[in-house]
């Protein structure tokens, strides 16, 4: 509502105005500059009927400017005649003593925003597209480099010119092999070649169309990406929901000196992430957008909703209205990084004993095998069944056993090296609130994890690492896509290094686990077993030897398994942060905070009820949803959730007779097992609840 008018002021849009939502007579006034029914500077709202160039006639509620009249038509509200100015008065009031906006082109004016291009006090007011001083822009035809006025701190922008080459030979490397093998079986044909050379071509000219029409532009409160000649397509992502910003740079990117940009927001799928992607930018331009778009990410959310903050006392301006939170040049932004971990040259040799790396060498073989069998298909496997029928058998099993005894040799080197591909490199540093981590050699990945998104971590080992005390630290985050890559904050290495730099990060749980009860040893070993103690003795009543034997060996294997995965049972609560463990052959211990508990799930089986024992879920609004403390006693299970969340555990337990009940009266009926619910209302029975 206009103060001075008394009337309703024109809905610039939740953005301000766009030229993508013009209508029809907004369109006109945009293209011709004089369209029907206006003039020069004057603009006619949808509805007025109102053409005439001559000196407007006061009429009940209309408005007419003093003095002259104007040679165009004056302003319009759709359902009505015209706004009058009071009698004897300025239909435009002057500014208010002390009422100014600095930095405005017209300080002094009292709405600054209703002013035209013309900057003229008093002029008619332009309610088109581009009110509010804002310029038409031209996505796709302003020359490379020239400026176009846009809603933010900075014109419209391209992609690097190098893009140019990097989009084709992406493209161009996933069908290269393909296109080889067809150029050889066919025996180079003049018509092959000519449609490779025509479909090199079209790449190279795909690359340049995209060149041409992808722009984006960085505001003080969204991003906007607009790309596409023939269907074209517009992104705005809001700063306040950016989640992340990762720079990704291949070894093409690194030698032509860009890299790609990928701006995660909420709301959004993996598969979405295209949509903001820059692919690819200066080396330069990616760091400076990443810093930028936190910075002013970080400053939205200290405003809080609406893109306002709390303004201290003595902070208004002269005329009552709080001032303004700017956001401080690109330029000036201050550098606040910390560094919290390096890795130096020695943890490479940690690869070797990931299970992951060491069969690397069988991925590679699986690969090759795939891409030859791709390429020549047929072909191929003809060849290999013949050499494998025509070649000696003594020879074929010499062969197959030191082929495999190579590439069990081969196993821990193709590990560390692995290992030193994927995190050459490797840091862990901190700026604007988040969690920075780079690593890789050939493909350098940068991720970006903001600290209020973290609502935990895990600490992942397998057998061989626990022999060397060696640890992977991973964050546990709201809504993050890829997470088994993404969410690495420490690639494995010693513990005694892991926990210091997990301490400093973030916070290092403080409290000794819970251990679960012996029945729960007993299910493990029951487990890990019987069933092959079963198979060795029916291959044993059938006279199978191999097969009694190899299963008798995994029968007695199956103890030691069972007893680690026994001690490898825990869970603990240290005040702020709730924390379980689980797992053998790959244990993980992930820690929560208490503010992340967002209900609470216990399942039994048939046996479990037996035991008294159950698996207590512990869910979280991020990672993977839920932790479980698996066979834990059912009543110290429940005791442990009460002492954590007990606004959400208690009102849901049966007391006991003759105990004190949440108000304090006691109760009439008592019940062995305790009945609860998680926090969302779904109910969870006990042992004896057969409904």
């Amino acid at each position: 509502m206009d103060r001075h008018h008394g009337q309703p002021e024109p809905d610039p849009g939740p953005y301000g105005s766009d030229p993508d939502s013009v209508g029809p007579d907004h369109a006109d006034t945009e293209a011709g500059g004089a369209g029907a029914g206006t003039g020069a500077g004057g603009w006619v709202a949808p509805g007025s009927t109102s053409t005439s160039a001559a000196a407007p006639e006061p009429g009940p509620g209309g408005w007419a400017p003093p003095g002259p009249a104007p040679s165009t038509g004056p302003w319009s509200a759709p359902g009505a005649e015209r706004w009058s100015a009071p009698p004897g008065g300025d239909p435009c009031p002057g500014p208010d003593p002390g009422h100014s906006h600095p930095g405005h082109p017209y300080p002094d004016h009292p709405y600054p925003e209703h002013v035209g291009s013309s900057g003229a006090q008093g002029a008619p007011f332009s309610g088109g597209p581009h009110a509010y001083g804002e310029q038409p822009r031209s996505w796709w035809g302003e020359a490379p480099g020239e400026p176009v006025p846009g809603f933010g701190a900075e014109s419209a922008q391209q992609l690097s010119p190098r893009s140019m080459v990097v989009g084709p030979i992406n493209q161009l490397k996933s069908l290269l092999l393909p296109v080889l093998a067809g150029l050889v079986i066919g025996g180079f044909n003049p018509w092959l070649l000519t449609a490779t050379g025509m479909g090199v071509i079209a790449l190279l000219v795909g690359g340049l169309v995209t060149w041409k029409t992808f722009r984006y532009e960085v505001g003080e409160d969204r991003i906007e990406i607009r790309k596409g000649l023939i269907r074209r397509s517009r992104r705005t992502i809001p700063l306040e929901r950016v989640r992340g910003v990762d720079v990704t740079s291949t070894l093409l990117h690194r030698m032509l000196g860009v890299a790609v940009v990928r701006i995660e927001a909420a709301a959004g799928s993996v598969g979405d992430t295209e949509d903001g992607k820059l692919d690819a930018v200066s080396a330069e331009e990616a760091e400076r957008l990443r810093r930028v778009l936190l910075h002013r990410k970080a400053v939205l959310t200290e405003k809080g909703p609406g893109g306002t903050s709390p303004e201290p006392p003595g902070a208004e301006g002269g005329n009552g209205v709080p001032a303004a939170v700017h956001t401080p040049p690109d330029g000036d932004v201050a550098d606040d990084t910390v560094t919290h971990f390096t890795m130096p040259r020695s943890w490479y040799l940690y690869g070797a004993l990931s299970l992951g790396y060491l069969l690397t060498p069988f991925v590679v073989l699986a690969t090759l095998f795939g891409m030859v069998q791709q390429s020549a298909g047929q072909l191929a496997t003809d060849y290999f069944v013949d050499w494998v029928t025509s070649t000696d058998r003594a020879f074929l099993v010499v062969f197959g056993t030191v082929s495999v005894g190579v590439l069990v040799l081969l196993m821990p080197v193709f590990a560390v090296v692995s290992y030193a591909l994927t995190h050459w490199g490797f840091s862990l540093k901190e700026r604007d609130g988040s969690l920075v981590a780079e690593r890789g050699l050939f493909t350098r990945r940068s991720v970006t994890l903001e600290k209020r998104r973290i609502r935990g971590y895990e600490l992942m080992d397998n057998p061989l690492e626990r022999t060397r005390a060696a640890v992977g630290l991973r964050a546990i985050v709201t809504g993050l896509g890829d997470a088994a890559t993404r969410a690495v904050l420490l690639p494995v290495g010693p513990r005694s290094r892991v926990e210091p730099v997990l301490d400093r990060a973030l916070a290092l749980f403080r409290a000794p686990l819970t251990r679960h009860p012996r029945a729960a040893l007993y299910r493990r070993l029951t487990r890990s077993v019987l069933p092959f103690a079963a198979v060795a003795a029916a291959a044993a009543a059938l006279d199978i030897t191999w097969l009694a034997v190899t299963a008798g060996v995994l029968a007695l294997l199956g103890v030691p398994l069972g007893i680690d995965r026994y001690r490898s049972l825990g869970h603990g609560y240290d005040g702020e942060r709730v924390s379980v463990r689980s797992g053998s052959l790959s244990r993980s211990q992930a820690t929560v905070e208490r503010s992340a508990v967002i209900g609470w799930t216990w399942t039994q089986t048939l046996f479990q009820r037996r035991s008294r024992l159950a698996d207590l879920h512990v869910t979280v609004g991020a990672g993977t949803g839920s932790y479980t403390a698996q066979d834990a006693a059912l009543d110290e299970s429940v005791a442990f959730a009460a002492r954590i969340t007990p606004e959400m555990v208690r009102p849901f337990l049966v007391q006991a007779e003759g105990e004190p009940g949440p108000s304090g009266q006691e109760t009439s009926s008592r019940s062995p097992n305790p009945r609860v619910t998680d926090g969302r209302g779904a109910d969870e029975s006990g042992p004896d609840d057969r409904g």
